[in-house]
């Protein structure tokens, strides 16, 4: 199963592009910085797409309108 859930995510933004957009601007930048929001044992998964996704899903990533 994935995690976190599209459906869940969905209700934190609006469109599938936007969410797309935001975690993949998110994973570059901790591919870039080596900077993470929680400590690599919080995360459960493996790649930084996956982490951008858990954060975005723990409200850690604050979208502009």
């Amino acid at each position: 199963m994935i995690y976190p859930s599209i459906d869940k995510l969905l209700t934190i933004v609006d469109s599938k592009y936007k969410l797309v957009h935001v975690a993949s601007e998110r994973s570059k930048q901790m591919m870039l910085n080596n900077h993470y929001q929680l400590k690599s044992e919080q995360y459960i998964s493996k790649k930084e797409i996956g982490r951008s996704l858990e954060e975005l899903e723990k409200g850690l990533i604050k979208l502009k309108e």
